[in-house]
């Protein structure tokens, strides 16, 4: 199996990536393989899929329409 070594880590970088690692109960080479893992092969989405997610996110958006009677009214009250 091919070897990878990453030189010059910034320090900030190197911290996070020992604390996720932590978290997930990993080494820190097997975090690194998850993240780039995740990062150069992201997870396919079914257009079906997508355009559910959409409709999911849609239907949780509240109407708040303004229409020119508010316009015209609000206005109408602002003036003297």
């Amino acid at each position: 199996m091919p070897a990878l070594t990453i030189k010059n880590i910034p320090a900030d970088l190197y911290k996070e990536l020992k604390h996720v690692s932590e978290q997930h109960h990993r080494s820190i080479n097997s975090e690194v393989i998850v993240c780039l893992k995740e990062r150069l092969f992201p997870k396919k989405i079914s257009p079906e899929d997508r355009l559910e997610n959409i409709q999911a996110l849609r239907s949780q958006i509240v109407s708040n329409t303004i229409t020119t009677q508010d316009i015209d009214k609000a206005i109408e009250e602002g003036r003297p």
